[in-house]
């Protein structure tokens, strides 16, 4: 099967994209048809074996529109070409010799300026055409629809502003021996009308004549109707001046339709023209995610020397510069230099991460300190960024099942009105309502029964509430993906990684020496521990270097597997390991000790015991702390009613543990892999919609099994691959603003469905003069398109509120959110799970003398955040500042002492 996307012209309404699916998906070996009317595409899965390009393109041209394939070229260069055909220089042209900095020649990089710019730009280009073309057609369209207006109607403007008719007026326009006059020139007025807004008569015809009338067939019947009966009416207006009939020219010369037709056409694209600007704001996210990308690199040549080049002439291997102050032009490896980069732009994480010789860069990251000579991994389409962009398009582009609805009646709808019509003319001239009536009735009806609001009211909403979310890091790669979300009531949480940080971090200390403070137990312990390379050994060396004390050498290190290691420090021999090797090396444990150890372990907690001299020095607890968004997000899942499942391999102690301390409902495990899908499965067979939310490989088949499967940003491929919605922060809370923008996003389709089916429900009967026989009311057809217009305008504008849409979950609406958590007894200094505090923040602005350059705010700002309690620090060089935002109290001295170590001197703390 392949997929395919098309770019689709010459649709106006739902029935156009409903016709173009309805052939389209009439093709042998066509597996899924997804046309979409705002973004002129269509998505299709076929069976290359029956079906190709050339057949799909004809099955759109047979329905009365134009298509071509949207093509993705080897270079990730992604460009338009007709059915079947290259573009010049073909994909050869483009392909490099991987491996070799820079082993592309000259011509064939050159050669990608052919069409360098991704798709998403060259629509936007396409789209600032398109509105200065109909800005033209407005303008010309309101000056003549004013002249016309003028002329027809100066006897009834002239009265309301209580002037005299002028005379001028009076001699070309008054009385029957003028009546030809009045009525060529309304005609001579509304031929530029017609002639700029010919694209409707062009459009509405042809789709007319192949049997799938749209939109414009309904307009170019109505206006067109209006036209050839003012026609007639001047002949016979002509024919009663010719043969003395003043009743004849009298009649006729106050019953012209010119300026209906021409109202019609002029309010029609006004409203075009600010439907088109409303819906030019739903895409204003991509455009900002397309502003994020690089437009230049550093490349190092063959020869050694650097060349600025357009980024999308970066090849795969190529050598690249990133300088400090510049944005990574795309993903990569370092391969010299260290520095920190600020990856908020992703990820969403504002602290700056470091890097050196074998760490992986992002696009469109910012190199905040050193210069960072990198190797290109991934370039052109296929980097993170643009991956990001596609999958907002596609998600932009698709459907959610609710719009299948409004696709189906949209595909009937305008056949339906065309045949409405008939019947109003056909009634009321049986009824004797004269042929004026009949037809002013039945224009009005084929006028006012546009379905533009209804086509536009599932698309428009999709775009912006997909936008909203990639504005905040959540990627939601479908409509279905969308409406699905809403309707979730179970959500299944992998533990490692997704509710816990995922990396093992020292909790709890318990000395049992009393010369040894708990700073220097750490610091014997990690002396230990550092030639180890096990996990928990690492959590305690980075338990060291977080607190800032020495880690002194070991001697005689020996390790015994699964049991600790020992060695000499400071000239006493020192054991780190289990109770086990405790034992089998005589050390006894205290009765505090195992208190301890029996309280960490009901919590979880892996414990690690230390002891010097053959006595035991402490108890250091381990765990994979648990986020500080977890506990957040699970208390807010639990307030909009929705139950919370772990599933996870861990043993049942410990995911228990992690139960009990957050309130999850229910807890699966010691799950395999291979069963984290059947669990899924057994949910969805109990009448649950279930997402499903994780990050690594193992939980990739449950997340593509589960009705939503959300992916955490920091995870594996596969997971993201396997995915609906991607959170790129990492944070559990996304997920629950995911679903809240699901269900605004469906609320507000809906709404636009309402107002659209309810505006025709009451504007049809209203046309077509239903109401004239009991209350007197009949519509004008200027008035019908001037409602037409609104109704799509009224639609636009209800999506666009979702723009408002708050990311971050209103406290206010979580009543247990402000409830303090209870601690555990005997909590240790070094607890990083101390949810109880998660609330606490505090601001410290520091003024610091001698920065002069990125590199030194880079220096400072490591400085502040090696030290233990800084959570963030924001650098200004201009101001010669840094904003400290901390966890916890930390000391103006602290913070001064850190600075000075680092070559700068600190003037004021605020």
């Amino acid at each position: 099967m392949k997929k395919q996307k098309y770019s689709v012209t010459g649709m106006t309404c739902s029935a156009c994209s409903a016709h173009v699916e309805k052939s389209v998906g009439k093709l042998q070996g066509m597996e899924e048809v997804t046309v979409n009317l705002l973004t002129n595409s269509m998505q299709v899965v076929y069976d290359e074996s029956v079906c190709n390009e050339e057949i799909i393109v004809e099955a759109v041209e047979g329905a009365g529109y134009g298509a071509c394939p949207v093509i993705k070229e080897s270079s990730g260069r992604t460009g338009l070409s007709r059915a079947g055909s290259k573009e010049a220089g073909g994909e050869g042209d483009f392909k490099g010799q991987p491996g070799e900095s820079g082993g592309i020649t000259g011509r064939n990089r050159e050669s990608r300026d052919i069409d360098g710019r991704n798709i998403s730009g060259r629509e936007a280009l396409k789209g600032k055409k398109e509105n200065k073309e109909m800005k033209v057609r407005l303008t010309i369209s309101i000056v003549f629809m004013v002249l016309l207006m003028i002329v027809s109607m100066h006897h009834m403007l002239f009265m309301w502003l209580h002037l005299p008719v002028p005379e001028l007026f009076l001699k070309l326009f008054h009385g029957n021996e003028n009546a030809l006059t009045f009525a060529f020139t309304q005609f001579l007025l509304t031929l530029p009308i017609i002639y700029v807004n010919r694209k409707y008569f062009q459009t509405g015809f042809k789709t007319l004549f192949h049997l799938s009338p749209n939109m414009d067939s309904l307009i170019a019947i109505g206006s067109g109707a209006a036209l050839l009966y003012g026609v007639f009416a001047i002949y016979r207006i002509g024919y009663g001046l010719g043969h003395g009939n003043p009743a004849l020219v009298s009649r006729y010369a106050s019953d012209l339709y010119f300026e209906s037709a021409g109202m019609i056409l002029a309010l029609i694209t006004v409203g075009k023209y600010l439907e088109t600007r409303s819906k030019g704001k739903t895409s204003e996210a991509i455009e900002k995610l397309m502003d994020l990308s690089p437009k230049t690199a550093i490349l190092i040549m063959e020869n050694g020397e650097e060349k600025e080049i357009p980024t999308h002439q970066l090849m795969r291997d190529d050598l690249f510069v990133v300088k400090p102050g510049s944005l990574v032009p795309a993903d990569g490896v370092v391969v010299e230099g260290t520095s920190s980069i600020n990856e908020a732009a992703i990820t969403g994480e504002s602290i700056p991460v470091e890097k050196q010789p074998g760490d992986p860069v992002v696009s469109a990251t910012m190199n905040k300190a050193g210069r960072l000579i990198c190797r290109a991994v991934k370039v052109g389409e296929d980097t993170t960024l643009s991956q990001i962009i596609r999958l907002v398009e596609e998600a932009s582009s698709s459907k959610a099942p609710i719009a299948k609805l409004a696709d189906k009646i949209a595909g009937v709808f305008v056949p339906v009105v065309m045949g409405i019509a008939l019947l109003t003319f056909v009634v009321w001239m049986i009824l004797g309502g004269g042929f004026e009536a009949a037809m002013s009735s039945a224009i009005a009806v084929l006028v006012i029964s546009c379905p533009c609001a209804l086509g536009l009211a599932t698309p428009v909403a999709i775009m912006v509430g997909t936008g909203v979310g990639a504005k905040g890091g959540i990627l939601i790669k479908s409509g279905d993906a969308l409406q699905s979300a809403r309707d979730i009531d179970t959500v299944v949480l992998d533990k490692t990684g997704t509710i816990t940080k995922g990396k093992p971090r020292v909790t709890d200390v318990f000395g049992y020496e009393r010369e040894l403070s708990v700073d220097e137990i750490i610091s014997i312990a990690a002396a230990i521990e550092k030639p180890s390379e096990h996990p928990l050994a690492e959590a305690i060396v980075e338990e060291a270097q977080i607190k800032g004390v020495s880690i002194p050498d070991v001697e005689d290190f020996q390790a015994v597997f699964g049991k600790g290691v020992m060695g000499t420090c400071g000239g006493k021999k020192c054991l780190a390991g289990n109770e086990v090797f405790m034992e089998e090396n005589g050390i006894a444990l205290l009765p505090g000790a195992r208190d301890a150890m029996d309280e960490m372990a009901g919590e979880g907690k892996t414990c690690l015991l230390f002891a010097r001299d053959g006595k035991l020095s402490a108890v250091i607890g381990v765990a994979d702390t648990i986020k500080e968004s977890s506990v957040k997000a699970i208390r807010q899942l639990h307030d909009m009613k929705i139950e919370v499942v772990m599933l996870t391999g861990d043993n049942k102690r410990t995911a228990e543990a992690v139960q009990k301390k957050l309130g999850i409902n229910q807890v699966i495990a010691q799950v395999l892999p291979e069963d984290k899908e059947k669990e899924i499965r057994r949910l969805q067979k109990e009448g649950k919609k279930v997402a499903m939310i994780g990050d690594g490989i193992n939980d990739a088949p449950a997340l593509a099994a589960a009705d939503v499967g959300i992916a955490i940003g920091a995870g594996t491929d596969v997971a993201i691959d396997s995915a609906d919605i991607i959170l790129m922060k990492s944070k559990l809370t996304d997920a629950i603003t995911a679903i809240r923008l699901s269900r605004a996003v469906i609320k507000n389709i809906k709404e636009n469905l309402f107002w659209a089916f309810f505006y025709n429900t009451i504007g049809i009967p209203l046309a077509a003069g239903v109401w004239y026989p009991l209350f007197g009311i009949r519509l004008n057809p200027m008035f019908g398109a001037a409602a037409m217009s609104l109704s799509s305008l009224f639609v636009v504008g209800n999506a666009l509120r979702l723009r408002s849409f708050k990311l971050e979950s209103d406290e206010n609406n979580f009543a247990s959110q402000n409830k303090e958590e209870k601690s555990s007894p005997h909590q240790g200094e070094s607890d990083f799970a101390s949810q109880n505090k998660e609330d606490w923040k505090m601001e410290k602005m520091m003024i610091i003398e001698g920065m002069m350059c990125a590199h030194c705010t880079g220096r400072v700002q490591k400085a502040l955040e090696e030290v233990a309690g800084v959570k963030q620090v924001t650098m200004n060089l201009e101001e010669k500042s840094a904003k400290v935002t901390l966890d916890k109290e930390v000391s103006d001295d602290a913070l001064k002492a850190a600075v000075t170590e680092a070559g700068y001197e600190v003037i004021g703390i605020k």
